[in-house]
C-alpha cells in the first residue's frame, strides 16, 4: 500500500510503554512480554510490566531518549493502545514507515509479523485481529548489528535504534486501491505510462484518473487480477524542474476506493556523458546528508527536522541531494520535490556486505522493492543507487546486475547507479576501474584526494580516464575539520579548517579537467555521529567532513563550496 497520508488513518504516534531488553528475553514462552500478563489470583505473579516503566516517544530512536541507552544495541518492546469505535465493512492495517532494524509486531497477543531493515516501509493486515474497543498493540524492536544485516557489522554512522518512524493504524474498503504508478514515458514526455492496481474481492471495476486543474479526465477498466495498465496521451502540462517544482493534484478513483496526492511530471535520462532534465543537459550540484539532527544528536523524524536539512541544501545553491546511505523518511523526499531539488536515494548495500551470504539477495530485493514502491512517484527522485562503496567479486558482481535488472522491471523512468571507490592513479592520470560501471546509467566515484590518498605532484593537471562513455558524478569528496581550528594548516591531521579548504580549491581546479563531469557532492552537509570515528581531540564519536559543525556553524570550506556553486552554470565550467 503506497501513499499513507492520502488514506483514512489514525495517528499511533507519541508516548508509548517500554521494557529494556538486553538479553533478548521477551520473546521466549516463559517471560513473553508480547502476551502482557497480569496478576490474577492472590498467588499469581509477573516478573515483567509495561505499566511503571519507562515511556519512550514514537517517532523517535531510543538512543537520544534516555541516558543509559545511548550506545544501546538490543531489544526494546513497546506497548501502545488503541480504540476501534466501529469495523463497519473495512479493512485494517497496521503502518510502520520504518523500525530499525528487525522488528517483531503483536496485536492482542497475537503475532501479525515481522520484518527486516531499518529504512523501508511495511505493513500487516490486522482487520481479523483488531476488536471494537480497547486493542493493544505491542512491537520488540531489535538494532543489533548483525553479519547479514544490510547494512552489515560496520558502517560509518550512529546506529540509532527503535520505532524511528511513523506508525498508523490504515481503514480502507474491502476492495480499495493498493497501488499506482503515474509518470511520463522517458522516451515521449507526452505520455504518461503505469498501472493501477486494487486489492480485495472486487477486480474487475472501472477507473478514472483526473488532473482538475487541466480538466484531465482518463477511463479504463482493471483486469481479472484487479490490474490496469496506462498507456496515455499527456501533452498540455508543466514539467516539473528545479526552477519550477510544478505539482498537480491527482486523483485516482475506483468504484469502491478514492486516493489523492500531488504528482510531477518529468524526464530523466543520459545521451552519451549528459545528464537530460526534461531533454536539456543539467550539472547535478549537491551534497550529501544523513538523517541526523546533530545539535540533538538524534535521528531525524519530523517535518522540521527535514526542512531544517534541506533548507541549509538550498543556502548552499545545491539543485539536488544525495541522501545517504539508506532511504529517508518518506516526507523528506515530498519536502525536497516541493521544493525544487532533486532526489538520490541509496539502499543501505554497504562496504562490508557479505554478498555471497545465500539469504543476502532476497533481503536485497526486498529492501529495493519498498523503497521503489514507496517514492516510484516522485518527480524529484532521478536517481537508484544500489551501494555505497563495495569492492569486486564474483558474488557482488553478480548481485548487483541482478539489482540492476529489477531496478529497471519495477521503475525505468529513472537512472540507476552505485558510488564506486575503484579507481587507479597512475602519475598524473586517474583511471575509473570498476567495470560495474559498463551496467549503470550514471558513473558515481567517491574520492577523497588530499585526505585518504595523496595528491599527485601537478594536481591541476590530473587526467580522469574512462572508458565507458557515461557522465560522472563525483558523488564524495572533501575532507575531515573542527570548526574553528585553523592550527598548522598544511598537516592533515591537524584537523584544519584551512586544510580542508585547500583540499576544496585542488579539486575544484582537478575538476576543469573533466570533460564528462556531470555532478558534485560533496562529503557532506554536516558533522555526523560516527563511534568508530575515535580520536579523542579532533573527533570524539564524529565523523567531522561536513560543512557544517554537529551545532551548525559554517566551516571556511561552507563558504568556498557555495561561491563555487553560485558560479558553477555549465558542465563546461
Amino acid at each position: 500500500m503506497i501513499h499513507i497520508e492520502g488514506r483514512q488513518r489514525t495517528s499511533l504516534n507519541g508516548l508509548w510503554e517500554v521494557i529494556i531488553d538486553p538479553f533478548d528475553a521477551g520473546s521466549g514462552d516463559w517471560a513473553a512480554y508480547y502476551k502482557d500478563r497480569k496478576p490474577l489470583g492472590n498467588t499469581d505473579f509477573v516478573e515483567s510490566s509495561f505499566e511503571g516503566g519507562h515511556q519512550l516517544y514514537v517517532p523517535g530512536d531510543f538512543n537520544s531518549q534516555l541516558p543509559e541507552l545511548s550506545y544501546y544495541e538490543s531489544s526494546i518492546w513497546y506497548k501502545r493502545p488503541f480504540k476501534i469505535q466501529t469495523k463497519q465493512d473495512n479493512r485494517f492495517f497496521i503502518h510502520f514507515a520504518a523500525v530499525n532494524y528487525k522488528a517483531e509486531v503483536y496485536l492482542n497477543g497475537v503475532k501479525i509479523g515481522e520484518h527486516e531493515g531499518g529504512f523501508t516501509p511495511f505493513q500487516f493486515e490486522v482487520t481479523d485481529h483488531v476488536k471494537i474497543g480497547e486493542n493493544s498493540l505491542i512491537v520488540k524492536s531489535n538494532n543489533q548489528r548483525i553479519k547479514d544485516g544490510i547494512p552489515g557489522l560496520g558502517f560509518d554512522w550512529f546506529n540509532y535504534g527503535g520505532i524511528t518512524r511513523d506508525v498508523e493504524l490504515v481503514q480502507t474498503p474491502k476492495t480499495y486501491i493498493r497501488d499506482y504508478f503515474i509518470q511520463l514515458s522517458q522516451q515521449d514526455e507526452n505520455i504518461i505510462n503505469g498501472y493501477v492496481s486494487l486489492d480485495g474481492p472486487k477486480k474487475e471495476q472501472a477507473i478514472a484518473i483526473r488532473i482538475p486543474e487541466l480538466n484531465f479526465i482518463y477511463k479504463t477498466r482493471t483486469d481479472s487480477t484487479g490490474k490496469a495498465t496506462l498507456r496515455i496521451p499527456f501533452r498540455k502540462k508543466t514539467l516539473w524542474t528545479p526552477a519550477v517544482p510544478k505539482l498537480y493534484a491527482v486523483q485516482v478513483d475506483s468504484e469502491t476506493d478514492r486516493i489523492e496526492e500531488e504528482i510531477g511530471f518529468r524526464t530523466i535520462r543520459v545521451d552519451g556523458t549528459n545528464i537530460l532534465l526534461n531533454g536539456k543537459s543539467i550539472f547535478l550540484k549537491g551534497v550529501n546528508i544523513h538523517e541526523e539532527v546533530p545539535q540533538r544528536r538524534s535521528r531525524a523524524y519530523n517535518e522540521s527536522d527535514y526542512k531544517m536539512l534541506l533548507d541549509w541544501a538550498k543556502e548552499l545553491g545545491c539543485n539536488y541531494v544525495r541522501l545517504v546511505h539508506y532511504p529517508h523518511h518518506e516526507k523528506m523526499i515530498r519536502m525536497a520535490e516541493q521544493m525544487g531539488l532533486m532526489v538520490w536515494e541509496e539502499l543501505p548495500i554497504y562496504q562490508g556486505i557479505d554478498f555471497a551470504d545465500p539469504g543476502m539477495m532476497k533481503k536485497m530485493n526486498l529492501m529495493l522493492r519498498e523503497m521503489i514502491a514507496r517514492d516510484k512517484n516522485r518527480a524529484a527522485t532521478i536517481i537508484w543507487s544500489l551501494s555505497n562503496e563495495t569492492y569486486s567479486s564474483l558474488a557482488r558482481d553478480s548481485s548487483l546486475t541482478a539489482l540492476y535488472h529489477l531496478t529497471k522491471a519495477l521503475d525505468n523512468t529513472r537512472l540507476v547507479t552505485s558510488a564506486f571507490n575503484n579507481m587507479r592513479f597512475e602519475g598524473n592520470k586517474a583511471y575509473i576501474e570498476d567495470k560495474m560501471n559498463r551496467l549503470m546509467d550514471v558513473m558515481a566515484i567517491n574520492q577523497y584526494i588530499g585526505w585518504y590518498k595523496a595528491w599527485p605532484e601537478n594536481d591541476s593537471e590530473v587526467e580522469w580516464i574512462s572508458h565507458f562513455n557515461k557522465p560522472l558524478i563525483f558523488s564524495e569528496f572533501g575532507g575531515e575539520a573542527v570548526f574553528g581550528n585553523n592550527t598548522d594548516p598544511k598537516r592533515a591531521s591537524s584537523w584544519s579548517e584551512d586544510y580542508l579548504v585547500d583540499i576544496y580549491k585542488r579539486q575544484f581546479s582537478m575538476f576543469k579537467n573533466i570533460s564528462f563531469l556531470r555532478g558534485l557532492t560533496p562529503w557532506l552537509l554536516v558533522d555526523f555521529r560516527s563511534p568508530g570515528r575515535a580520536h579523542p581531540v579532533y573527533q570524539k564519536g564524529w565523523n567531522r567532513k561536513g560543512l557544517l559543525s554537529e551545532r551548525g556553524q559554517k566551516k571556511k570550506a561552507w563558504y568556498l563550496v557555495a561561491d563555487y556553486f553560485k558560479n558553477l552554470t555549465s558542465p563546461e565550467k
